[in-house]
């Protein structure tokens, strides 16, 4: 259960430790990234010129997603497979994920070829949902509050300010970097008291490739995928159009 401390940089930076059980660091990022289903619950219908700021939309969408976590959290529990196909329908969909897999692999990018990136990828993109998706089967009382903000309707890009209020507890700032691909908004990353969940995985992946290259990189995640997979997780993989996505963007 989710204690009432502000979370501290220790707890924050070990979320690259990907074997370690649910914490309250995985349980922030997790809301996190049920905020970023609540961006994709709307955003087919909302274009990036559009009137509507993405905080507005956020906020409104989010308060949907979390009334459902509470209602249907007892089903959740005794099916957690389902959290799992819910964020692969709603949330893979509206991820930057190659701009998310560029700033996790950092300089080690240039050094990839184009196949080592499409698996990179996939199995970054992965390892965020299977890591973080189960926390979101905690959630409780707590509530998210954005904190107003102005984003111009030309704007491409923008960071979304909001904080996880906690009962008895101090607020935890959450950010929430989007821009615009295509013709919809975008989360390219997210922040929990101003540390990156996308960035906080550079020092890991970077020893990696040191040790044993971008091949040796790729191991690992797979392993650390097969692991969390065995755990129940249901692993669709890499489908056709994810793979040309990628490959435009290389």
């Amino acid at each position: 259960m989710m204690n009432n401390h502000r979370v501290n940089r220790h707890q924050l930076n070990s979320m690259a430790n990907i074997s370690a059980p649910v914490s309250l660091t995985s349980w922030l990022f997790g809301i996190a990234m049920t905020m970023v289903l609540a961006f994709g619950g709307g955003i087919e219908t909302v274009r990036a010129d559009a009137i509507e700021s993405p905080v507005d939309l956020l906020e409104r969408e989010s308060n949907k997603v979390l009334k459902l976590l509470r209602d249907d959290r007892e089903n959740l529990q005794n099916n957690p497979d389902k959290i799992y196909q819910i964020v692969d329908d709603y949330i893979l969909p509206h991820l930057d994920d190659i701009t998310m897999a560029k700033l996790a692999l950092g300089k080690n990018w240039k050094m990839a070829t184009n196949e080592q990136k499409r698996s990179f990828v996939n199995e970054f993109r992965n390892l965020l949902v299977r890591t973080y998706s189960k926390s979101l089967i905690e959630f409780r009382d707590q509530t998210i509050r954005y904190l107003p903000q102005n984003v111009p309707p030309t704007a491409k890009k923008a960071s979304v300010k909001a904080e996880v209020i906690q009962p008895g507890g101090p607020a935890i700032p959450l950010s929430y970097s989007v821009r615009v691909k295509g013709d919809s908004w975008k989360v390219y990353d997210i922040q929990v008291d101003g540390v990156s969940l996308v960035t906080s995985y550079r020092g890991t992946f970077t020893q990696e490739v040191r040790k044993s290259g971008i091949d040796g990189l790729l191991q690992y995640l797979r392993d650390k995928n097969k692991d969390l997979n065995n755990r129940n997780l249901n692993d669709n993989g890499q489908s056709d159009s994810e793979t040309a996505k990628v490959d435009s963007a290389i």
